[in-house]
C-alpha cells in the first residue's frame, strides 16, 4: 500500500507556517521539522500531539542549520558534522514523542540536503549513519545515493515520489525557494502516471521510471490542504489496481 506523507511542523515562535491541521486528516505519515530549518520545542510538541491525535505515524524531518534560508541553501558540512547535526535533531523529536507516548517511525531529510545527498555518496552516508542507531527507515529517492548508502549501512529504505514538485531532465527534484499554489490538474496527472505506470515526466518532456512506496507533499503551498485531499483520493482510488 502506497502511503502519503507530508513535511509539517514548520512554524517557529509566533510565525505560523503551513496548514498542518487541515492536512493532517488526509495523510499517513507526518515528517516533523526538528528546529534547524524551522520549528522550536513548543511547535514540535504541538505537532506531535496533533499527529498522534489523528493516529498518524511520525517521522523526523532534519535539515541543514539554515533557518534564514529555510534549509534550502547549500552548505558544506563535514560528514561527521552532518551526522551529528542529524542525530541531534532526530533525538530531539524522539524525546518529544516519548513524552507523549509515541514512537519515531522514520526519517525524511529536508530541503536542499535531500537533493545534495541524492547525488553525493559522502553526504548520503553521513545521513544514513545518523539514522542507523534509531533502527527506523530512511525516506529518499530510489535509484540514487540515498538508497545506495542506506543499503551499505544496513538502514531500511523507503522510496518517495513528489507530485507537487517538478523533476529536472536528469531526474533530480527542482526545489523552489518559495512555494506558490500547486496546479492541481498537473499534480493529479503526475500522481496518476506514477501510480498506474510507475513513471514521471521531466521538465523537458522525457519519461523516466520511478520506484516508490510513499508519496510526499508539502505543507507550505497556499492550497496545500487541497493538494492533500486530492492525493488521498487518488491513492485510495488506485490502491486496488496498482502494478
Amino acid at each position: 500500500m502506497v502511503t502519503l506523507n507530508c513535511d509539517m511542523g514548520e512554524s517557529y515562535g509566533n510565525w505560523r507556517f503551513g496548514d498542518d491541521a487541515g492536512i493532517m486528516p488526509h495523510i499517513d505519515c507526518a515528517n516533523i521539522a526538528c528546529g534547524f530549518h524551522a520549528s522550536d520545542p513548543w511547535t514540535m510538541l504541538k505537532t506531535v500531539r496533533l499527529a498522534l491525535s489523528h493516529g498518524k505515524q511520525v517521522g523526523a524531518h532534519p535539515s541543514l542549520p539554515d533557518r534564514e534560508g529555510f534549509g534550502r541553501r547549500e552548505m558544506k558540512l563535514q560528514p561527521e558534522e552532518l551526522t551529528a547535526a542529524f542525530v541531534y535533531q532526530i533525538g530531539a523529536l524522539t524525546g518529544m514523542l516519548a513524552a507523549e507516548g509515541g514512537q519515531l517511525s522514520h526519517v525524511k531529510p529536508h530541503g536542499i540536503i535531500y537533493g545534495m545527498a541524492a547525488h553525493d555518496m559522502d553526504t548520503a552516508r553521513a545521513i544514513a549513519a545518523a539514522v542507523k542507531p534509531f533502527g527506523i527507515p530512511l525516506f529518499g529517492m530510489a535509484g540514487t545515493c540515498h538508497e545506495t548508502a542506506a543499503a551499505e549501512l544496513g538502514v531500511a529504505f523507503v522510496g518517495e515520489f513528489f507530485p507537487d514538485l517538478a523533476y529536472a531532465p536528469g531526474g533530480s527534484l527542482i526545489i523552489p525557494r518559495v512555494q506558490s499554489a500547486i496546479d492541481l490538474t498537473l499534480a493529479e496527472h503526475r500522481m496518476v502516471g506514477a501510480l498506474t505506470r510507475r513513471e514521471l515526466v521531466t521538465t523537458d518532456g522525457t519519461t523516466r521510471p520511478v520506484d516508490f512506496d510513499t508519496v510526499c507533499i508539502h505543507s507550505d503551498p497556499p492550497n496545500a490542504r487541497d493538494v492533500a485531499a486530492l492525493m488521498r483520493r487518488i491513492i485510495d482510488t488506485h490502491s486496488t489496481s496498482l502494478p
